[in-house]
C-alpha cells in the first residue's frame, strides 16, 4: 500500500506558519546590500550576511514553533489543534457563534482552547464544541473560523451517531 492510500482525508487545513518568511530578511539585506553597490557607496559585507543570517535564525525558530503549536488540521475522524488530537466521535455538537450584539460571553468563550497553548492564539477565533460523556465545553480555533466550523459541522454529520451505533449492537 502506499502512502497516498492510508493518509485520511484533509478537509481543512492551516499550517500556522509559512516557511517563506524566513527568506523575508534576507531579502532585505540582499536589497540593502544592491542599493549599496548601485549606489557606489562603501559595501557592507560582513554586516549585511550577518543581520541576514540572524533574521532567518530567528524567523526559523519561530516558523517551527507556529508550525507545531498554531497550526491546525481536521480530517474525517480527528481535529488536530497544535500538538493536540481530539476524535470527531468525542464531539457531540458545534455550538452557535456568540451574538456581536450581546454585552455576555457564551459559557463555551470561557472554556479550556485545544492545544497546549494557555488561550486561543493570537489572530484566531474560538468555535465553542461540546464533547460527549461529560466532558464539557471546549475550543477549537483557526484564522478562518467561518470555514472549520462549516467544515466541522459537516464532518459531524457524516459520522455513525450513538444512537445508531446502539442499534446496530441490538441487530
Amino acid at each position: 500500500m502506499n502512502e497516498a492510500q492510508t493518509a485520511p482525508t484533509v478537509l481543512f487545513a492551516e499550517p500556522g506558519a509559512r516557511w517563506r518568511t524566513v527568506a523575508y530578511g534576507p531579502l532585505l539585506c540582499l536589497a540593502v546590500l544592491l542599493l549599496e553597490l548601485v549606489l557606489r557607496g562603501q559595501v557592507h559585507w560582513f554586516g549585511l550576511g550577518f543581520c541576514a543570517a540572524l533574521l532567518a535564525g530567528f524567523v526559523y525558530l519561530q516558523v517551527v514553533a507556529g508550525r507545531r503549536h498554531v497550526s491546525v488540521e481536521l480530517t474525517g475522524s480527528t481535529l488536530r489543534e497544535g500538538t493536540e488530537t481530539l476524535p470527531l466521535s468525542r464531539i457531540d455538537q458545534v455550538l452557535p457563534e456568540p451574538d456581536e450584539e450581546s454585552w455576555d460571553d457564551e459559557d463555551w468563550q470561557s472554556a479550556r482552547a485545544l492545544g497546549e497553548l494557555s488561550g486561543v492564539p493570537r489572530r484566531r477565533k474560538g468555535i465553542g464544541l461540546k464533547l460527549r460523556d461529560g466532558g464539557g465545553l471546549v475550543q477549537a480555533w483557526a484564522r478562518d473560523h467561518r470555514r472549520l466550523r462549516a467544515e466541522l459541522t459537516a464532518a459531524l454529520e457524516r459520522l455513525p451517531g450513538p444512537e445508531s451505533e446502539a442499534e446496530e449492537d441490538v441487530r
